[in-house]
Order: C-alpha cells, then sequence, then structure tokens
C-alpha cells in the first residue's frame, strides 16, 4: 500500500477566485500568487492517486489567518472525505490565536471525520508554535480525538522559496517538548530537525514525532532517505509529495530507485503511514 502523507485539496471557489483569496490570506499568497503555483481539487486528486496507484492520501488544508476560512475549507475536505472515504483522510485548519472558536472548530472537525489538524503555519498566523499556553489547549483536544498535528517547518539556512517561513527546529522543538505524548508530523522533513537526534536528549522528545517527504526534490539530494533512516529510523518517514505542487509519481518513482533495503521503502511508502493512521 502507499500513502501519501501530504497532499493539499481546495474547494472549486478558490481556484475560479485566485486572487480574492489571495488578498485576504498571507499564506495562501505565499503559497499561491505565482499563477504557476498549482491548485486542485478532490477529484483531480483521486485522479492522479489512481494514474501513480496510490491508494491513500492525506489531503492537508493551510494555514489560513481567518477562522472563516478554516470553517470554509474544512467544509470541503470534510466533503471530500465522505465521498472518497476510503481514499482520502482529511486534516483541518484552525487559527489557534481564536481560541475557543478554534476549539469549537476541532470538535466539529473530529465529529465531521477528520484525523488531524494541519498543515500548521505559526508564521504566517501570527503566533510562536512553541508557547505552551496557546497551544496547550490544541494539543489535549487532539490528544482526546487520537488526531495528529502538522506543523509546516523550514530550514534555518539555504536557498529561499516560496513558502519557506520562519517556523525552524528550534520551535518545533519546545513544541514538541512542551507535550511529549502528542503525535506529531513535522512537514518537508522537519526543516532538518530529524539531524539534532544525534543528540540523545532530543531522540528521546521526539519519540512520538514523524517527517514527511513534502517537496523533497525542492530542498534535499536523495541521500536524505538513507541519512534519516541512519539518524531517526526508517518507521519515522513518511512519504508525502507536496501535490500538486509535485506530481506524486515523482517522489514514489525517485523512493523506488532509492539504495535502500526493500523494508525500508516499503515501510517509507506506505507502512509507517498505514500503522500511524490505523487503516
Amino acid at each position: 500500500m502507499i500513502i501519501d502523507f501530504h497532499t493539499h485539496i481546495f474547494p472549486p471557489q478558490i481556484e475560479a477566485n485566485r486572487d480574492d483569496y489571495i488578498a485576504q490570506d498571507p499564506c495562501f499568497e505565499g503559497l499561491y500568487s505565482n499563477p504557476k503555483a498549482k491548485l486542485a481539487s478532490a477529484e483531480e486528486l483521486i485522479d492522479s492517486m489512481d494514474r501513480d496507484e496510490i491508494e491513500v492520501s492525506v489531503a492537508l488544508n493551510i494555514g489560513w489567518s481567518s477562522h472563516e476560512l478554516c470553517i470554509e475549507t474544512n467544509d470541503y475536505i470534510m466533503e471530500a472525505v465522505a465521498k472518497y472515504p476510503k481514499r482520502i483522510v482529511g486534516f483541518c485548519a484552525i487559527q489557534p490565536l481564536e481560541q475557543d472558536k478554534a476549539m469549537v472548530e476541532i470538535e466539529r472537525c473530529a465529529r465531521g471525520g477528520l484525523r488531524g489538524i494541519g498543515e500548521l503555519r505559526a508564521d504566517t498566523q501570527g503566533y510562536d508554535l512553541g508557547d505552551k499556553q496557546l497551544m496547550e489547549p490544541i494539543a489535549n483536544a487532539a490528544q482526546k480525538h487520537n488526531m495528529i498535528v502538522l506543523p509546516h517547518c523550514s530550514e534555518p539556512v539555504g536557498h529561499i522559496y516560496d513558502g519557506k517561513g520562519s517556523v525552524t527546529p528550534e520551535m518545533i522543538y519546545r513544541f514538541i517538548s512542551n507535550f511529549p505524548e502528542l503525535k506529531v508530523v513535522c512537514a518537508h522533513w522537519g526543516g532538518g530537525l530529524p539531524f539534532y537526534m544525534l543528540m540523545p536528549e532530543v531522540k528521546k522528545a521526539l519519540a512520538n514525532t514523524y517527517f514527511d517527504t513534502a517537496a523533497s526534490p525542492y530542498l534535499y539530494s536523495n541521500d536524505i532517505f538513507s541519512v534519516v533512516s541512519q539518524i531517526a529510523g526508517d518507521d519515522r518517514i513518511l512519504f508525502g509529495s507536496d501535490f500538486p505542487l509535485i506530481k506524486q509519481g515523482r517522489i514514489v518513482k525517485s523512493a523506488g530507485e532509492l539504495d535502500l533495503p526493500q523494508t525500508t521503502k516499503k515501510a517509507i511508502l506506505g507502512k509507517n503511514a498505514q500503522t500511524l493512521l490505523g487503516l
């Protein structure tokens, strides 16, 4: 089974009125102001999955600054999950600064069948992910509903690209350390966080943390797969494409060509996600 842990879908009204949403939201603007940046519907995701022989995809939201935009797009993801229950696993967006409203939205989305919260974007949403007082109710709600939290992560060094932010390993580590029992998937290889697992105290703190491979060709050489497998363990890596930014089959092909044991490839491409999601 191949499971893509990092894809994005949007309702048709956003694709049809892209400029309106760019004007409303800094996260959406940063990701999609370039007209070449692709948007995809649930149906386009399913078509891609069928082409590239992917059984299940996790459809993430983005870090909307507006609570109302979180609700609007969460509605669409819940509709997609209801329409394709065996193919799409949904995550919801929240604005933590809305506090009580965010908590109500987590409860609503959990009832609607969504399995996680993310992709959180603390930098564009305007809060500190490492703020324990702010994030504690959200972490508690996620644990109550067995939901996974998936924050966007960026590297503190290297080239600049659309969507690169300031949520670097230091902030992610503070968040994880505050809630060590919480299941966390760090997007984009955690911005390099797994490299610090060579430090025993960091490895201990990240006992419930995983790393997805989203946008990997834009960030690292293919050596990242074997390096993180050695440092963190191949059971911590989740195949993620960042569709529609990158074609799903591109990263499946890259992973298949790696000089890694077949058991490791199978773990990365699906088994780890299958276990984490309880599929």
